[in-house]
């Protein structure tokens, strides 16, 4: 079974191969963190990893609203340390099976 680490560098690994740019990888701020934030042709991606039990009819839905809120607080404070506070944004949610497998959520929800 992959870990945490493990199945982020795995994602972030294959959006690299996908053409997009590491901006940054664990950042912590505003009492939460961001994965990865990547960007590509202008386009900006806040991206959540979730390790994901395949069994876990409900594993889609363990970005709650409680999760979606701290993400966005930190991805807010992230655009405003870089000048950029008014700068739209997507969240992409990596879901990683035990496999290695990725089910991409691209626009899972918004900024």
């Amino acid at each position: 079974m992959l870990r945490g680490a493990e199945a982020e560098s795995l994602v972030v690994e294959a959006l690299v191969g996908q053409g997009w740019q590491l901006l940054a990888r664990n950042w912590r701020g505003g009492g939460g963190e961001l994965d990865a934030v990547v960007q590509r042709r202008g386009e900006l991606r806040f991206v959540e990893v979730k390790l994901r039990d395949p069994e876990d009819p409900l594993s889609d839905e363990s970005v709650n609203a409680t999760k979606r809120t701290r993400l966005r607080r930190v991805g807010r404070l992230w655009l405003h340390e870089r000048g950029e506070p008014d700068r739209e944004v997507c969240f992409l949610v990596a879901m990683v099976d035990g496999a290695g497998g990725i089910q991409w959520m691209d626009n899972a929800f918004d900024g």
